[in-house]
């Protein structure tokens, strides 16, 4: 069985899409906050905290209604059009807002833009596991997860060539710029990925029974039959373990600046090595990842991130000043994170039912989303009231704690064939 990795890219259109705003989002919306309408830390932090907030509970509702609707376009592609142009509508009138230095506009456009994102994410990312059989969603997820890292990257290019170091920035031409990188990512994936069509071919090159979610799909699609006991108790442990792996992983990502600045007296901005790093590894990572838990399994290949990301959070520890052989442990969390990144969700989706898909990415989401909200604040309040060395202890417990539900999870893992060889993995003829 192999993936076709032309059909995969062009389904990942959405997400660097998605990827693309976000990265924007995080790096200019808090520019704009404190610089043009000079708000405070704790105020732009929580503005800044609103999108995972609406997240816990607009992406569950709206991957389930996804499940629900059926129209000749398919049961994605009207969420992942229509969120795009309102998207595009409030986005465009951010910077207007900017400009005319009137917050309450800026605001009630950043809160349209925010639902508006919420409105497809969770039916852009189930669209990979409906069109790819469970055996191959982990390569498959490698490749989305690669999409949304060039979005990302794309979207920093632009921000450093038209934004650079300019003072006042007029902010308008990186909008266009992103709005328009939006529109034709997703204008590329409606006119390449026939969402019905592509089903149904899906289903004549792999079969019915690879290209459901779970034993109770293959039995009777039609027949809602409610998850068996031991999935949900497998469900429930890896919702848990994405939500303290996230808490472990966003704490540091967050506060290293900080924790650089007043424990390792790092004044130069050198530490910012090692987030590139850890970023830059987890990207290049991304595809052999996916090779390999189609060999060892899913779940032995999360363990074996999570491991190596809590072993790197203990060495840093040791550490009372910045030097380069950080960068080592930083690049290994890299590695692990993408371990982890590129095979939970595909291990949530095969415990859900092919009509369910929609609404268990929205509580993939939803975990990993609360995680983001929670930790900021928790591992702040240790940074600032106990200490600042309580960083990477605090991100070793919330590992070592990720790995101990991990173990629970007994439901979900898929290996490929036995006799693949490496080449066999992709079809490179799409």
């Amino acid at each position: 069985m192999k993936l076709k990795v032309g059909r995969t890219i062009l389904i990942g259109m959405a997400f660097l899409s998605i990827s693309a705003f976000w990265q924007m989002y995080d790096n200019i919306i808090p520019l704009i906050l404190e610089q043009t309408f000079e708000l405070g830390e704790t105020i732009t932090g929580v503005i800044m905290a609103m999108d995972n907030v609406l997240a816990l509970f607009l992406l569950p509702i709206l991957g389930s209604l996804s499940d629900k609707v059926n129209t000749p376009f398919g049961k994605r592609t009207p969420f992942i059009v229509g969120g795009t142009i309102l998207a595009v509508l409030f986005m465009m009138m951010l910077p207007v807002a900017e400009h005319a230095k009137d917050l309450k506009v800026f605001i009630i456009c950043l809160f349209g833009t925010l639902i508006a994102m919420g409105l497809y994410r969770s039916p852009a990312v189930a669209l990979m596991p409906d069109l790819t059989p469970n055996k191959l969603r982990s390569k498959a997820n490698a490749i989305i997860n690669l999409m949304g890292a060039v979005g990302g990257l794309f979207a920093l290019a632009m921000i450093t060539v038209i934004i650079g170091n300019k003072q006042k920035p007029d902010y308008m031409p990186l909008f266009m710029a992103i709005a328009a990188f939006m529109v034709i990512a997703v204008v590329i994936l409606v006119f390449t990925i026939k969402e019905n069509k592509m089903k149904e071919k899906a289903i004549e090159e792999y079969g019915v029974v690879e290209m459901q979610a779970t034993e109770k799909d293959k039995a009777d699609p039609a027949v809602k039959v409610p998850m068996d006991k031991d999935v949900k108790k497998s469900l429930t442990f890896l919702l848990l373990s994405v939500a303290l792996w996230y808490m472990a992983y966003n704490a540091v990502t967050t506060a290293i600046s900080r924790y650089a600045l007043h424990l390792w007296g790092e004044k130069s901005g050198m530490y910012t090595y090692c987030t590139m790093l850890a970023m830059v590894v987890a990207i290049i990572s991304y595809v052999p990842i996916g090779v390999l838990a189609s060999k060892i399994g899913r779940k032995k290949t999360i363990l074996g991130g999570v491991i190596l990301m809590t072993i790197c959070y203990a060495l840093a520890i040791m550490s009372t000043s910045f030097s380069f052989w950080l960068l080592i442990p930083f690049a290994l969390i890299g590695f692990g994170w993408a371990a982890i990144n590129v095979n939970s969700y595909p291990m949530v989706v095969a415990m859900s039912r092919g009509s369910d898909i929609g609404k268990y990415t929205g509580l993939y989401y939803t975990f990993s989303m609360s995680a983001q909200v929670l930790t900021p604040i928790l591992s702040g309040f240790l940074l600032e009231k106990v200490s600042y060395y309580t960083l990477f202890p605090y991100a070793v417990v919330f590992s070592i704690l990720a790995f101990i539900t991990m173990s629970q999870v007994k439901h979900g893992d898929e290996k490929a064939a036995k006799k693949e060889s490496v080449l066999e993995h992709f079809d490179v003829d799409d």
